[in-house]
């Protein structure tokens, strides 16, 4: 599904933004979204190929790139000290950055992969919330989404530590929400089901490896509108978030789902 945005303008011009996951699947959506709507990018993610990819096809606009890990202190330091030194400070963070873990049932789940999976996708979303927050404080006002999942809401057979992760990061969400309403920042979250990016790809290859669209015609079949999420439509989502127009809306967690969580 080839998807041109609709979207208005938004008012994004100048502002300066923050992804992390961004040199790929809905992070990458995001970055290019975001840029077509004016904003200045901050692309973070560990996937230097990526990046530099993503260097050259956006070649001489307002986007500087950060290889580093969410889940490091030191790397988020980096990343918002770029945001007030290339682009005079920060006005978004996308926080989007995510992995899933192996499948594996919860009585052998192993535990290494169980605080490898927390450490980014909790842990990463938590440092970031903190280190864009306080930024965000000192410039009066700020916008952060961040991003969890369909199974925040529910339960995930066998993608144990990715469950519990994404109902952390909902949890992260309205707590945030809640504190940071005094000093100007919204905070939200995107749950989307499964989208077209490479993790579910891979998931259907894994599944199926002769057949990995019957699996994701199985996924879909869950949906009412009966098809995967497209990136862009996750990341028109977060860019909407991010903007004025959405200046009365904090704490809330959005399924973009295609109705799946209604069913």
């Amino acid at each position: 599904m080839n998807r041109t945005s609709n979207l208005p303008n938004l008012g994004l011009e100048n502002r300066t933004v923050l992804i992390t996951g961004a040199a790929s699947g809905i992070g990458l959506a995001a970055v290019n979204l975001f840029m077509s709507h004016g904003a200045c990018v901050i692309a973070f993610d560990m996937d230097e190929q990526g990046l530099e990819a993503l260097r050259a096809a956006r070649k001489d606009e307002a986007l500087t790139t950060i290889c580093g890990d969410v889940s490091k202190t030191e790397d988020w330091t980096r990343a918002v000290s770029l945001a007030e030194q290339d682009f005079g400070g920060l006005d978004a963070l996308f926080n989007n950055a995510g992995i899933t873990g192996p499948r594996a049932s919860i009585l052998s789940y192993p535990e290494a992969e169980f605080d490898r999976v927390m450490a980014v996708n909790v842990r990463g979303v938590f440092l970031g919330i903190q280190h864009a927050g306080l930024a965000m404080k000192a410039r009066g006002k700020g916008a952060i989404v961040n991003t969890s999942s369909i199974v925040g809401f529910t339960g995930g057979r066998n993608i144990n530590a990715y469950t519990a992760s994404k109902h952390a990061v909902i949890g992260l969400t309205k707590a945030a929400a809640v504190e940071l309403a005094a000093h100007n920042i919204r905070v939200n979250a995107v749950c989307p089901s499964p989208t077209a990016t490479e993790m579910m790809f891979s998931l259907e290859r894994e599944l199926a490896p002769d057949n990995p669209g019957s699996i994701r015609a199985a996924f879909a079949a869950n949906s009412p509108m009966n098809r995967y999420g497209e990136p862009e439509e996750v990341a028109e989502a977060a860019l909407w978030l991010c903007s004025d127009a959405a200046s009365y809306i904090t704490g809330v967690s959005l399924p973009i789902d295609g109705g799946m969580v209604a069913r």
